[in-house]
């Protein structure tokens, strides 16, 4: 074997270790990573930053910047970004791996659990349901404090937030982030931050603008190809697809997107959605996981594998394609002003889906009510751990069946 066989071996086995010790510090912190999308950025930088060094400190608020600009489950994209820079694009295939499975295999399981029984009447499912108002009340007070502090944004969000109660189609959220995009172009565009260190990525760009590409060939043919074909699972795969695609500000404000999805269409029943949302609570990781659920509650293997490659393959696909260029584009400010107001109309998105379906489905009552303000408190004021606030609310569900 001469020098440049062994040079390229010696590189193999390098990339290949690095590769599995992506693997292996993403399925710890996909085990372990409780709390949601503003926590994981915390445990990713204690062990990614801190610890490993494998970014400094300046890249790493550069990589969460793109990832929340871009649509999609920001501690996925952040992870996938970190694997990237850190083993290429096996690196980034094994940092979403790891992070995600460990959640997808657990809410898989609580689905099969759940089949074939009749929840519509269990108390528990109706303490779940209260557990999820609280949450994601909680999500939109911390949202709500940093995207929109001032008239103009609350502005924006309150006006994203009617629209969206009095036109629930996914369409108009799209509208609703474009003209937002618009909005905060034309009042935020001299608002600046400064660009933080180039990450050095190993994509050739021909390979990241074929992502790009390939994201928005899949966006516009899967709704062609599933009137074409009639297949369920191409059907199921299309819906979690643009669920994907469309959806900006993390995990809460998919929920609206995929109760549209798979609730009307008879794929998953109410009581049956928001019993695996407020499941999805109590595991680690990231919320899109709630995917996996609903594919096996509608499809069973085939499913949980369909609805959770399709909801997260548009994440990676737009890291993969973006991420060569973001140190250019995000000095840009017409895309900083923009971004401002995009995540303002998110904060009202989400509020209408605290109101629809949450609300309207979980407090019914006063004592209801009672509930979801205890909850509410364990999360905000006694920060409590996401998991012990979803079994106080099942227990609490079954007592007030009692009064």
């Amino acid at each position: 074997m001469n020098v440049g066989q062994q040079e390229a071996g010696r590189n193999s086995s390098a990339k290949a270790a690095s590769v599995w010790e992506v693997l292996r510090v993403s399925t710890k912190l996909g085990l372990t990573s409780f709390g949601g999308p503003v926590a994981h950025l915390g445990y990713f930088h204690d062990e990614y930053v801190r610890r490993r060094k494998w970014l400094d400190e300046r890249s790493y608020a550069d990589l969460v910047a793109l990832c929340q600009f871009l649509p999609g489950p920001a501690s996925s994209q952040v992870g996938i970004g970190i694997g990237i820079a850190r083993a290429g694009l096996w690196g980034g295939f094994a940092a979403w791996a790891g992070f995600t499975l460990p959640s997808v295999v657990a809410l898989a399981l609580f689905a099969f659990v759940l089949q074939g029984y009749d929840l519509a009447n269990a108390g528990w499912i109706h303490g779940l349901k209260i557990v999820a108002a609280a949450i994601v009340a909680h999500a939109i007070v911390g949202m709500g404090q940093k995207l929109t502090p001032d008239r103009d944004r609350v502005t924006i969000a309150a006006a994203a937030a009617t629209i969206t109660l009095l036109w629930p189609e996914a369409y108009v959220q799209v509208f609703l982030i474009l003209v937002s995009g618009m909005l905060g172009l034309r009042l935020y565009r001299g608002s600046k931050e400064t660009a933080g260190h180039h990450i050095r990525i190993s994509i050739r760009k021909g390979v990241a603008v074929g992502c790009l590409a390939l994201f928005f060939v899949l966006l516009v043919t899967l709704p062609l190809l599933r009137q074409a074909a009639d297949i369920e699972w191409i059907a199921l795969f299309d819906s979690f697809y643009r669920s994907g695609s469309l959806v900006f500000g993390g995990g809460h404000v998919v929920l609206p997107l995929l109760e549209r999805e798979v609730v009307p269409t008879g794929w998953v029943s109410q009581e049956h959605f928001l019993a695996g949302y407020s499941a999805a609570q109590a595991v680690p990781g990231p919320l899109f996981t709630f995917a996996g659920y609903l594919g096996a509650m509608s499809g069973g293997m085939t499913g949980v594998a369909a609805a959770t490659i399709a909801i997260f393959l548009p994440s990676f696909l737009l890291v993969v394609g973006v991420l060569p260029f973001w140190s250019e584009l995000r000095s840009n400010p017409n895309v900083q002003g923009a971004l401002v107001g995009i995540n303002a109309a998110v904060v009202g998105i989400l509020l209408a889906a605290l109101y629809d379906p949450l609300w309207t489905t979980a407090i019914l009552s006063a004592a209801d009510f009672a509930l979801a303000l205890l909850l509410f408190i364990m999360l905000v004021y006694w920060r409590l751990p996401p998991w012990i606030v979803v079994v106080v609310g099942a227990i609490g569900g079954v007592l007030l069946e009692y009064l």
